[in-house]
């Protein structure tokens, strides 16, 4: 039976460029990379595009993984989050993987007979993403994390290799940008 090789280990191996260490690593992590990145594009390119990013800096700068701030699936996650959310700021759509399209969504809706309740709830998420979007990433970060991913804080802080008063810190910060941010667009209308 072979032995799984210790992930901290591996990135020592990194470190010293073995090409070896990079391909045992990236077999054992892409998955977690891509199952995160898919989760918050839901396109299957971006996702792979972001594994692609994550991967390529890691092995360009493997000195930027610090264990004593976490967990090798920590730091890839937050990785993995940031440059998704990097990409949906750029493309300006934030539509999880669950919405399904536009089209099986309306039909879905039409069928229930719901249309307005349901235009509406889309209407209020899209205004709540797109002020998500606004503010700052970690904060971004943390928010998404407790109240869309349902994580504890505890989770979030190891996930973003922070400590916990940081993070509660950059939740309730980002909770008050957010409402900043939806009361500014509601003025706006």
């Amino acid at each position: 039976m072979r032995q799984t090789p210790d992930p901290r280990r591996l990135i020592e191996e990194l470190r010293s460029g073995s090409e070896a260490a990079f391909e045992s690593f990236y077999e054992r992590y892409v998955p977690l990379v891509f199952r995160i990145a898919f989760k918050l594009t839901g396109d299957r390119m971006e996702a792979e595009d972001i594994c692609h990013d994550v991967f390529v800096e890691l092995m360009r700068h493997p000195e930027k993984y610090d264990p004593s701030r976490g967990s090798v699936e920590a730091f890839l996650a937050v990785k993995a989050k940031s440059k998704a959310f990097d990409r949906l700021r750029k493309r300006k759509r934030w539509l999880p993987a669950s919405c399904g399209t536009a089209e099986s969504r309306l039909r879905e809706m039409e069928a229930e007979g719901s249309v307005e309740e349901v235009a509406m709830v889309g209407w209020q998420r899209d205004r709540l993403l797109r002020a998500l979007a606004r503010i700052p990433q970690a904060q971004r970060t943390a928010v998404y994390g407790m109240f869309i991913e349902n994580m504890t804080q505890q989770q979030l802080a190891e996930a973003m290799n922070r400590p916990l008063g940081t993070v509660k810190s950059l939740v309730r910060y980002g909770l008050r940008r957010l409402r900043e941010e939806l009361g500014a667009e509601r003025k706006d209308r």
